[in-house]
């Protein structure tokens, strides 16, 4: 395997991706991320994603480090650090024949299947709606808000995507940043900043793309990321500064502790090392 003993692969280093991610490198598991060249994340604080434009990224107490598809093995095999975890861009998931992970997480939040196999590794868990328990993977968790957040599914599919958030405060779809056209993003506001309904937090193709409540900017994606029309591209969370952008959210931790069940109970058990 490697020097980091039992290794999982989680497949989209977005905001819930990474915490699950996060959740399983603290219980002792090694972890890889994989993402595209350009992901469009948008709480990019709480995301190994950033990774990818930075070369490297600090979530909480874990640290993102980009390694390059071909030097991966190598690098696992030389670390024995388990709160470093290497991000790689690999969309297609190339790297799942090399490794021979124990188990494969899709978090992609693509809201179908983007080519997940049941037989990508001995034990397959996917986020979220798109995906079927028992047919295209071993086990399903639940993400949308409510009761039923974090269930491990090991039979049938979950919720549907209902295309609306949840509402912060009262505040539901306002609260998201769309793209007004298609095209390049370039901000000019960063997360973190306090906004106003109606503020300029950056341009898509020229056309300003403006909040549409009063709160904390929470989350924006990375300038250069080609987006389509009414795309998500930021979120606005109107409790203000009782906010920390820069924390993993509790939603991300009840997924990322559905994962760990559905692994545990699987026997993939993560190594202890002295």
């Amino acid at each position: 395997m490697s020097g980091r003993g039992t290794l999982v692969v989680v497949r989209g280093g977005g905001d819930l991706g990474s915490g699950v991610a996060a959740r399983l490198a603290r219980s002792g598991y090694g972890v890889v991320v994989l993402e595209t060249r350009a992901p469009a994340v948008v709480r990019r604080r709480v995301a190994f994603a950033e990774a990818v434009f930075g070369g490297r990224v600090e979530v909480e107490d874990l640290t993102g480090e980009l390694v390059d598809v071909g030097e991966v093995a190598a690098w696992l095999g030389a670390r024995d650090e388990r709160l470093v975890l290497p991000v790689v861009i690999d969309p297609d998931g190339e790297l799942l024949s090399r490794l021979e992970p124990d188990a494969v997480i899709d978090a992609r939040m693509a809201k179908r299947n983007l080519g997940m196999r049941r037989d990508d590794a001995p034990v397959t868990v996917a986020l979220g709606p798109g995906f079927e328990a028992g047919v295209d993977c071993d086990a399903v968790i639940e993400t949308n808000r409510g009761h039923a957040l974090g269930r491990v599914l090991t039979s049938g599919k979950a919720e549907a995507d209902t295309r609306t958030p949840a509402p912060v405060m009262g505040v539901a779809e306002r609260r998201l940043v769309r793209a007004p056209a298609s095209g390049v993003f370039e901000s000019s506001a960063s997360i973190g900043d306090i906004v106003e309904s109606g503020d300029v937090v950056g341009a898509v193709a020229g056309v300003p793309v403006e909040a549409r409540t009063p709160g904390l900017l929470r989350g924006l994606i990375a300038d250069g990321v080609e987006v389509r029309e009414g795309q998500k591209i930021g979120d606005v969370d109107p409790r203000g500064t009782a906010v920390d952008p820069a924390t993993i959210s509790d939603k991300a931790l009840a997924i990322g502790g559905g994962v760990l069940e559905a692994l545990l109970s699987r026997g993939v058990l993560p190594t202890v090392m002295g």
